[in-house]
């Protein structure tokens, strides 16, 4: 198991603090870890009458926009309850209100230097009741796709946002769309 010698922060803003951890490996060696900390996030699947709600918005680290389920996490509130943060971000990106919201299950991101955790959720019965976008969500897009259309669209490499494919492949193995 590799121990933590030591740990200081090389950047910080409101979304994420990065840091630079001294480390000693079981072999003796000593080395560096670059993580990444940010709150967890949640990711849902608004899916009703055959019809799955996707929201596009530009990425600028890819400079493109891109189709991608909703999700986020809350900086402000980073220890807030993961279902009531899917239910927020569901009504933030797409103006729905769900009945009911099924726990799928939780993904690490991208482990190999990022410790946030996504949780998924499948939402159905859904309502329209307006969104709410953040500042930084300006762009933000949603509209609804047969899902056959999204199946293609993974398929296609028109989604390569791996916590949308991730999060359908999971719930789709559990037999839950």
């Amino acid at each position: 198991m590799i121990k933590q010698l030591g740990t200081k922060v090389v950047y910080q803003n409101k979304w994420m603090t990065v840091r630079e951890d001294k480390i000693l490996r079981p072999s003796g060696a000593e080395g560096i870890y670059g993580v990444v900390d940010k709150p967890d996030c949640a990711v849902i699947m608004a899916i009703d009458n055959g019809q799955i709600h996707l929201v596009q918005q530009f990425r600028y680290t890819v400079q493109q926009r891109c189709w991608e389920l909703p999700q986020g996490a809350w900086e402000s509130r980073p220890d807030a309850d993961h279902l009531e943060l899917a239910k927020g971000e569901l009504r933030e990106e797409t103006g729905m209100d769900a009945k009911e919201m099924v726990y799928v299950g939780a993904h690490y991101i991208a482990y190999g230097f990022l410790n946030q955790t996504c949780h998924i959720y499948l939402a159905s019965g859904l309502t329209d009741v307006g969104k709410l976008l953040d500042a930084e969500e300006e762009d933000l897009i949603s509209r609804p796709f047969p899902v056959h259309e999204f199946e293609r669209m993974i398929v296609d490499g028109e989604i390569k946002d791996n916590v949308t494919v991730a999060a359908y492949g999971l719930a789709k193995l559990k037999k839950l769309v």
